[in-house]
C-alpha cells in the first residue's frame, strides 16, 4: 500500500541531492501504483515539485493540480492546493493575480505556507510575502535556500538592498552546486548596487569554482557570471579586463539564448571607459533596441552621456529629455545634471544654471557642481567657481575622471586669481598631474602652475623647496 507520507520523504530525499528524475520516478510509480484518494495527494506533491522549475513548468504544474481536483474535488479547499494554485496564478498573471487566502498563508503544512510565500512575492506583495510565518528548520532540505531566495526577492521588491544581500548569502549557504553559484552571483548584483565590487568580486569568485561545464543550464548563468564579473571589474578601475568578460557574456548569451539589454549596455560602459564613445554609442544603441520599458531610460541617459563625450549636445539633449519623461527613473538628478551640460555646450548659460542648480538640490552634487564651475567661470566669477570645484573634489570618487577635472580647474582657478592661496593651488596642481597623461595639452599648464606655486611658497618661506 502507497503511503503519501513515505513518498514524500523518499521525494525529498531526491531532491536534496538535486536529483529531479529521481524525484519524478518516485512520485510517478507511487501514483501507478495508489487508490484514488492518495493519488489525489500525491499529485499536489508532484505540482509542488513542477513549480520548483518556474515559468518552464506552468503547463506541467497545471496539469498536475486539475488531475488532483479531479480525482478529489475536496482538494479544491486543500490549502497545499490553494497556495499551489495562487502561485501558479501569479506566474501567469503577475500582479492581476488574486493573493492566496488566509487558509493557505496560515496553513498548518509548512509546505503550503512556502508555496504561498512565492505567490505573494510573484504577484507583487512583498511585505506580505515577509510576513508569512515560515521557520527554514520547517521546510524540507531542497527548499531551505528558496525559502531564503523568495526572502531576498521580496526585500528587493521593498527597495532593501543589503537585506536582500544578506538573505542570498543564507540561501547560497542552505544550497550547493549551480543553485549555490546562482545565489552568490545574486548576492554579487547586489554588492554591486550597494558600490562593493571588490566584495562582489570575491563572491563570483567563489561562483566560478562550482561550474562543472556538465550541466546544460550552466549556460546561460554563465554568461551572467561574466557580465557580472565585467561590472566588477569596471568598478574596479580594470576596463580592459572588463571588456574581456563582457564579451564573453555576449558570446554564451548568443550560443545559449538570446542578446540582452543588459550585456549591451555593460558593454557600452566599458567602451565609455575605455575612450572609444563612437563604439559605445553602438552599444548603447543595441542596448535601447533591446531594453524592456522599465529599462529603456537607462539606454537612453547613457546614449545622452556619450553623445555629450562626442560634443553634440542636440542629439544628446533629446536622448536626455526621454530618459526624463520616466517618472520612475532613479537617477532624475543626474539626467537634469547632464542637460544643464548640454545647454552649457548651447551657449545658454541661464538655462545651464537653472537646470543645475535644481540638479544640486536634488542630490547630483557632482555633475551639477561641474556645470555650476563652469558657469561661473564665464562669467568670471572665480570665487564661486572655485567653491564649486572643491565641492567635485570633496564629493567626487578619488581618482575619478570628474575628480581630476575638478583638481585640474581649482588650480587653474587659483592661477587666475593669482595664487592667493599658493599650498592649495599646489596641491590642486600635483593632485592632478599625477593623473594626467603627458599627452594631454593640461600637462604643460599643471607643470606652470605647480612651478609657480612652488615659487611663491618658496618666497613666503623665505627659502625654495626641493
Amino acid at each position: 500500500m502507497i503511503d503519501v507520507v513515505t513518498t514524500w520523504q523518499q521525494t525529498c530525499t531526491a531532491l536534496a541531492g538535486d536529483d529531479y528524475d529521481a524525484a519524478f520516478v518516485v512520485l510517478e510509480a507511487a501514483m501507478r501504483e495508489a487508490n484514488k484518494s492518495v493519488r489525489a495527494r500525491l499529485a499536489l506533491y508532484l505540482a509542488s515539485v513542477h513549480a520548483l522549475y518556474g515559468d518552464a513548468a506552468t503547463t506541467e504544474a497545471g496539469a498536475a493540480l486539475r488531475e488532483a481536483r479531479t480525482l478529489d474535488p475536496a482538494l479544491r479547499e486543500d490549502p497545499l492546493y490553494l497556495a499551489l494554485s495562487a502561485e501558479l496564478d501569479a506566474r501567469l498573471r503577475g500582479p492581476d493575480a488574486a493573493p492566496p487566502p488566509p487558509a493557505a498563508v496560515n496553513a498548518a503544512e509548512p509546505l503550503a505556507r512556502f508555496h504561498a510565500q512565492a505567490a505573494l512575492a510573484l504577484a507583487g506583495h512583498p511585505q506580505e510575502a515577509l510576513e508569512v510565518h515560515l521557520p527554514a528548520s520547517e521546510l524540507p532540505s531542497h527548499l531551505k535556500w528558496r525559502l531564503r531566495s523568495w526572502q531576498a526577492d521580496a526585500e528587493e521588491q521593498l527597495g532593501h538592498p543589503l537585506e536582500a544581500a544578506n538573505l542570498y548569502a543564507e540561501a547560497a549557504h542552505h544550497a550547493q552546486g549551480l543553485n549555490r553559484a546562482v545565489m552568490l552571483q545574486e548576492q554579487a548584483a547586489l554588492r554591486l548596487q550597494l558600490g562593493q565590487p571588490a566584495e562582489a568580486a570575491q563572491l563570483l569568485e567563489q561562483a566560478r569554482g562550482l561550474y562543472t561545464g556538465q550541466d546544460p543550464e550552466e549556460g546561460l548563468n554563465l554568461a551572467t557570471w561574466n557580465y557580472l564579473h565585467a561590472q566588477a571589474l569596471l568598478n574596479l578601475g580594470k576596463p580592459e579586463d572588463a571588456q574581456a568578460a563582457i564579451r564573453e557574456a555576449d558570446r554564451l548569451e548568443r550560443l545559449h539564448g538570446d542578446p540582452s539589454y543588459g550585456v549591451a549596455l555593460v558593454w557600452g560602459q566599458v567602451m565609455t571607459h575605455l575612450g572609444q564613445t563612437e563604439e559605445a554609442l553602438g552599444h548603447f544603441e543595441r542596448a535601447l533596441t533591446l531594453a524592456g520599458e522599465g529599462d529603456k531610460p537607462y539606454a537612453q541617459h547613457e546614449l545622452g552621456v556619450a553623445l555629450l563625450d562626442l560634443d553634440r549636445p542636440v542629439e544628446a539633449r533629446e536622448r536626455l529629455e526621454a530618459a526624463l519623461s520616466d517618472p520612475e527613473y532613479p537617477y532624475a538628478p543626474e539626467v537634469l545634471a547632464d542637460l544643464a551640460e548640454c545647454d552649457y555646450r548651447l551657449g545658454r548659460l541661464q538655462e545651464a544654471q537653472t537646470s543645475a542648480e535644481q540638479a544640486l538640490a536634488q542630490g547630483a552634487v557632482v555633475p551639477a557642481s561641474l556645470v555650476l564651475g563652469s558657469v561661473a567661470l564665464d562669467y568670471y566669477h572665480l570665487d564661486e567657481a572655485l567653491e564649486h570645484y572643491e565641492r567635485v573634489v570633496r564629493e567626487a570618487a578619488p581618482q575619478s575622471r570628474d575628480w581630476i577635472t575638478a583638481h585640474q580647474m581649482a588650480a587653474d582657478v587659483m592661477a587666475q586669481q593669482g595664487f592667493r592661496d599658493p599650498a592649495a593651488a599646489y596641491a590642486h596642481a600635483q593632485q592632478a598631474l599625477e593623473h594626467t597623461p603627458e599627452s594631454d595639452d593640461w600637462h604643460g599648464t599643471l607643470q606652470d602652475h605647480l612651478k609657480k606655486a612652488e615659487g611663491l611658497m618658496g618666497a613666503n618661506s623665505g627659502r625654495m623647496l626641493n
